[in-house]
């Protein structure tokens, strides 16, 4: 079976954010990740993982602004990213030294660096350049902090006009970055919108090592794995099937919304394989 890491900024909707983490400690998880960490101080988000027994695996570096506190308002200003933007490097390699001072704080081993929304007028080729350029010098920053920096393609329907939305797309930037820690970050939610075909292509990516995160949940509506048109107890076995041994993230929003334990309630999904495994 997998190995689950419970996503805080979808899970647990009816409790504060800093409540999230026991709740997923009650619930059997021992890891967590979540978007952004930078709304809140280190020592205490450190504090909340270390009391109920759980690692970070993976945040977001900030969306755009230069500190913690204007990373925030880019986010809800519309910012997703600043990898593919000419004339922000500055600005993205702030962000990126915030993330990583966060990274050795939490004990956190993955980043995920957000591509951006495509600008007006600009041509694919000049955002791919940029973003080679950009992940180049993050993944060298990372390096020397033991950290991998994670790209994710993210379907367009969801996210209007977001640069990487194919997984063929991200494998050919770190083709071009060349970097021994940048890897991709495949949402089996985000692949099936944008391109279907998701077991051929986790057979086709996974082998190669260059998966450094997975996440799930359900299609279309984004709720647990055991709604919707993918059928993850198959999806599962494949994954353990090939080999892979990092985490699988479960960003999805519990279909009970913000019920109280309605999280919790809906977590019957992670006996899939086993049931389909005894049948």
């Amino acid at each position: 079976m997998p190995r689950f890491a419970a996503n805080l900024s979808l899970l647990y909707p009816e409790l504060p954010f800093l409540e999230r983490f026991a709740a997923a400690a009650r619930d059997g998880f021992t890891a967590v990740e979540y978007l952004f960490p930078y709304r809140w101080p280190k020592q205490e988000l450190l504090a909340r993982l270390q009391v109920n027994g759980l690692r970070q695996v993976l945040f977001n570096a900030p969306p755009g602004g230069v500190d913690a506190a204007s990373s925030v308002l880019a986010w809800d200003a519309g910012s997703r990213g600043l990898a593919c933007i000419a004339g922000r490097e500055a600005e993205f390699r702030q962000g990126l030294e915030l993330a990583l001072d966060y990274c050795t704080a939490l004990a956190c081993p993955r980043l995920h660096v957000m591509a951006g929304l495509e600008p007006d007028g600009q041509e694919h080729d000049k955002l791919q350049a940029v973003m080679v350029a950009n992940l180049r010098w993050a993944a060298l920053a990372a390096q020397q902090l033991g950290v991998t920096v994670l790209i994710e393609p993210i379907n367009r329907r969801d996210m209007p006009g977001y640069f990487l939305h194919r997984q063929e797309q991200a494998h050919a930037l770190l083709d071009a970055v060349a970097a021994p820690n940048l890897q991709v970050q495949m949402d089996l939610y985000h692949c099936q919108i944008s391109e279907g075909d998701v077991a051929t292509k986790l057979r086709r990516y996974l082998p190669t090592g260059r998966i450094g995160h997975i996440q799930i949940a359900g299609v279309p509506e984004r709720h647990e794995p055991d709604v919707g048109e993918l059928n993850y107890g198959y999806l599962f076995d494949l994954i353990d099937g090939l080999g892979y041994s990092g985490w699988v993230g479960c960003e999805y929003r519990p279909r009970r919304g913000a019920q109280p334990g309605g999280t919790s309630a809906g977590l019957g999904w992670r006996s899939l394989q086993a049931v389909l495994t005894s049948g």
